[in-house]
């Protein structure tokens, strides 16, 4: 088997193996927003999640179908367009960290932690000031009319 239409490791596996396998390892690092594998793997994984998250910060109907099918899950994907792509709007590229990690024990592998750059968990300053301004709407805008008494204008006398 000669090397000449393939660019990148093939982790001895063939070519369905190996999309199988990034797909997963995307699939997991949208999940759960970070994963452990192999240096030679997280390397393999950040340009192909790279690429979805910029094709998800368009959010449009194609985008995300594109993404659907580079991805195993539906639910991941949506997480990446509804929830991820819209905290990443002030990045254009390098969403993604390689952090090595301790080999592992069983046998010496080179191991890496592959997260976000950005903290997706803390809530932006924008989203915390729309929660505490909130005008009170519904049921509890009108017991608060309903309770205060009314009291009758006084007419002026012509």
């Amino acid at each position: 088997m000669h090397r000449h239409g393939y660019q990148g490791a093939k982790f001895g596996r063939e070519r369905d193996q190996r999309k199988a396998l990034i797909q997963g390892l995307a699939d997991s690092l949208i999940k759960y927003e970070s994963i452990e594998t192999t240096l030679t793997k997280a390397k393999a994984v950040v340009p192909y999640v790279e690429q979805l998250i910029t094709r998800a910060k368009k959010g449009d109907l194609h985008s995300r179908r594109l993404i659907m099918s580079r991805l195993q899950t539906k639910a991941s994907a949506n997480k990446l367009v509804d929830t991820i792509a819209p905290k990443l709007l002030g990045r254009t590229s390098g969403h993604l960290r390689i952090e090595k990690t301790p080999a592992r024990r069983g046998d010496n592998a080179l191991l890496a932690r592959v997260s976000f750059v950005d903290d997706l968990r803390a809530v932006p300053d924008e989203l915390l000031a729309q929660k505490t301004t909130k005008p009170k709407t519904g049921s509890a805008a009108k017991q608060t009319t309903s309770s205060t008494k009314k009291t009758p204008k006084k007419e002026k006398k012509t």
